[in-house]
């Protein structure tokens, strides 16, 4: 059995670095765990929705540094994974 990198989960869910470590501080999980469980999320449109509002949430919270990796996340996001 072959185990995937985390470059290759964050390739096939379409989700970015800042993405992932945006969603790992906000949930208190390592990089690789919060990467597991965004690329499951991406997976559905319901969890795209999770994600959107983790996101988004993220941008409008915290330090001003932290805010500003989440803004440019939730960008990324909102561009990568549109409503449909």
């Amino acid at each position: 059995m072959r185990v995937i990198s985390i470059k290759e989960c964050l390739d096939y869910s379409d989700l970015t670095e800042d993405e992932v470590t945006v969603i790992a501080g906000l949930e208190h999980l390592p990089f690789a765990t919060a990467a597991e469980l965004a690329c499951c999320l991406a997976q559905s449109d319901d969890g795209v929705e999770v994600l959107r509002h983790l996101l988004r949430d993220a941008a409008n919270d915290g330090r001003a540094d932290a805010q500003k990796i989440a803004r440019r996340a939730y960008r990324q996001f909102v561009a990568n994974h549109p409503r449909h």
